[in-house]
């Protein structure tokens, strides 16, 4: 029921178009195959590097020993020229690089920083176009030797050659598992001799398709950048199962009816975007069994059922969700004083107001509950 993202430390676009440009302040990722207005065909392909301290600390101190899965996700600003089935790869990149303070349309264009020729800045560092290191390589039309190095092996034996698909009719949100790359970046971390230094992704279509444009022949992704002004910057999202249903000595039951009112008793409203919050769930039936007692029935608090009862976090100006429902990963977890989840604020957008939605299973009936439960994260 753990759920923490990060966002990245840097990330810039290179473009064919002009080998020498950075664009590391860009609010756009592009990885596109276009036709510039000089009608030469271009490419363009986009690195995004997080921190290997954080991926250390949430590997020893939170997940701490349970089996976990990562995602890049990259929210689309504009896709275009999809036409049966299109595919963006995500590669570890094999060298270090510096994101640079330019823009796709600063007159004269900054050079200080990554470019499709250059690593760290132009004139310095080109990125290697032969003698790879082990497991690593590249690629790049003739005549515009550079556009990074990637990894497509290590010496960890995990497949870390990550992809996703995209058509017309697919969401166009990039949404793509890379816990193998993940891993060996940790194991880096850990001894040096195994996997290789985390110095990002490359992301870029197929060979295929960079090889082969034309003005029939274009797809155009973009994303929105860590220097975004809007909600959806690039983020790195860890997911690990810590579910506990363990009650104790409670004499608590479990809600048996849909018909039931569900709230948080504990939520404080608001919280610094560095805590974790376990947010504790008050269940009661709205029309509770009659009984002879002689203190009210809506003092007792019953638990939500075992196993089936879910949480989900939305964004309550937006209505989207943030964290959706998911069977494995946002499993209400129990003990002898209440149901409850753990959310962490530092994976949420700060100075924006959240919803918390409820979803169980009663007598083979799927009830979700959206009762305003509302809190705002601010920065610390």
């Amino acid at each position: 029921m753990a759920i923490y993202k990060i966002f990245p430390t840097k990330d810039t676009s290179i473009y064919t178009e002009d080998i020498d440009l950075n664009s590391g302040l860009d609010q756009i990722l592009e990885a596109s195959t276009y036709v510039s207005d000089l009608d030469n065909t271009a490419i363009s392909r986009y690195l995004i590097q997080f921190s290997q301290d954080e991926i250390d600390d949430i590997i020893n101190s939170k997940i701490n020993g349970s089996t976990f899965n990562v995602y890049l996700k990259n929210y689309a600003a504009l896709v275009t020229g999809l036409a049966g089935n299109n595919m963006l790869y995500f590669y570890p990149v094999s060298e270090s690089w510096n994101m640079g303070t330019g823009r796709y349309d600063d007159k004269p264009a900054v050079t200080n920083g990554c470019s499709w020729k250059y690593r760290t800045f132009s004139g310095s560092g080109e990125w290697l176009t032969s003698g790879f290191a082990a497991y690593s390589t590249a690629s790049f039309p003739t005549g515009k030797d550079g556009g990074g190095t990637w990894f497509t092996g290590s010496n960890l034996g995990l497949n870390i050659i990550q992809s996703q698909s995209f058509n017309y009719y697919n969401p166009t949100d990039i949404n793509v598992d890379v816990t193998n790359t993940i891993k060996t970046w940790y194991s880096n971390s850990v001894n040096p001799s195994d996997g290789f230094p985390n110095n990002g992704f490359i992301v870029k279509q197929p060979d295929s398709e960079e090889s082969s444009v034309s003005l029939n022949n274009t797809h155009i992704f973009r994303y929105f950048s860590i220097d975004t002004n809007t909600i959806y910057p690039p983020q790195l999202e860890f997911k690990w199962d810590d579910y506990s249903f363990s009650t104790g000595s409670s004499t608590n039951t479990i809600l048996n009816t849909a018909e039931s009112k569900i709230s948080v008793y504990n939520n404080e409203g608001t919280y610094f975007s560095e805590s974790i919050a376990r947010f504790r769930i008050a269940a009661i039936p709205k029309y509770p069994a009659r009984q002879f007692i002689t203190s009210s029935l809506y003092t007792t608090n019953y638990y939500l059922p075992e196993t089936q009862s879910l949480y989900a976090v939305k964004d309550s100006s937006t209505n989207e969700f943030v964290i959706d429902f998911d069977s494995t990963y946002t499993r209400i977890s129990a003990d002898e004083n209440s149901s409850y989840f753990d959310i962490y604020m530092s994976g949420l957008e700060p100075e924006r107001y959240y919803t918390i939605l409820i979803q169980t299973v009663i007598g083979g009936n799927t009830k979700v509950w959206d009762e305003d439960i509302m809190f705002k994260v601010v920065k610390g």
